[in-house]
């Protein structure tokens, strides 16, 4: 592993930056979608996560708080494991707090994902997750009345409680054991404790200032963790911005990378083993060895400056690629 020299490409780029069930409901009325302001009205104090998992207690979550039968009998699942060592964001529109349950005996087997939006949010906010779904053309979303109502599919239920947007997905089962899963996560919802705004590592604060340019706007939540395999996460979130930098472990890296290699829109970086900005959306890949694909992904795809995004591949690939 190792990173190019990157003199001539600073040239090049001026240095770059109550609950009820589903079935026949009708949607939730819900006013039209309207934009938000990015601007936080205060900087809050930000909360350093440990390097090291805490060994202590487990947090205060809804994965902690869920009856556990319950949600091994709904989904015919073998165990339900609480899963103590804190996982990563849901990165995305909306960006999800997100706790797990393990429904196997096995560490690779399937999960239980509950998510809490990281914004407050309203009921423009869940038509637009609703409408952000319907584009991706997956299985067809049918209305639910949980909370202030939602949505959801054989997979998963989102839905709009206490003002924010819950989100719970997990294996292929049905939209009625979805719902009955977002009303248990409904009823213990209350009185959990809010996460700080800025989680933060200080490994990450290498790119902060190079992410402040590719968003145009200082981060008014901050989200840095880790993975399984202990690769940090660093992310930077507004209500209509993302950046994030994460690693995928994967058998052939190189197979991996090629598409992105071969596209018209690629622009080298030289970083890792071989590096790439797409030109058209921003995404960012740097291969290191046979195994490991960095990924830096700004949202919503194709609103950033390429030279921003190299600026900020040069600031944050030391965390991964040393």
């Amino acid at each position: 592993m190792r990173i190019r020299s990157v003199v001539a490409l600073l040239g090049s780029t001026a240095l770059l930056a109550g609950c009820s069930g589903p079935g026949g409901e009708t949607a939730p009325s819900v006013p039209p979608l309207v934009s938000i302001s990015t601007t936080p009205t205060e900087t809050p104090t930000p909360t350093e996560t440990p390097s090291t998992p805490p060994t202590s207690k487990v947090a205060d979550t809804l994965c902690v708080r869920m009856n556990q039968t319950l949600v091994q009998t709904t989904l015919a699942v073998p165990v339900v494991q609480i899963q103590p060592k804190p996982v990563p964001a849901e990165f995305g529109f909306p960006t999800y707090d997100v706790c797990q349950l393990g429904l196997s005996t096995s560490p690779s087997g399937p999960v239980l994902r509950v998510g809490s939006s990281v914004f407050p949010a309203t009921p423009a906010d869940l038509a637009a997750a609703r409408k952000a779904y319907d584009a991706t053309k997956g299985e067809p979303a049918k209305p639910v009345t949980i909370g202030q109502g939602g949505f959801g599919t054989s997979r998963f239920v989102v839905f709009l409680f206490d003002g924010k947007l819950v989100k719970v997905s997990g294996p292929p089962a049905t939209l009625a054991k979805y719902v009955v899963l977002g009303q248990e996560t409904a009823q213990q919802a209350p009185g959990l404790p809010e996460p700080a705004p800025l989680i933060t590592r200080k490994e990450c604060e290498r790119g902060t200032s190079a992410a402040a340019r590719v968003m145009g706007v200082d981060a008014a939540i901050r989200r840095d963790s880790e993975t399984d395999t202990g690769d940090i996460v660093c992310g930077w979130i507004t209500k209509t911005r993302v950046l994030y930098s994460t690693v995928r472990r994967v058998a052939d890296a190189e197979a991996v990378i090629a598409p992105t290699r071969k596209a018209a829109t690629s622009f080298p970086i030289p970083l890792g083993d071989e590096g790439y900005v797409d030109t058209a959306t921003g995404r960012s890949l740097i291969r290191v060895g046979t195994t490991k694909i960095i990924e830096l992904v700004p949202l919503p795809a194709g609103t950033t400056d390429k030279d921003n995004m190299v600026a900020f591949a040069l600031a944050i690939s030391p965390l991964y690629t040393r």
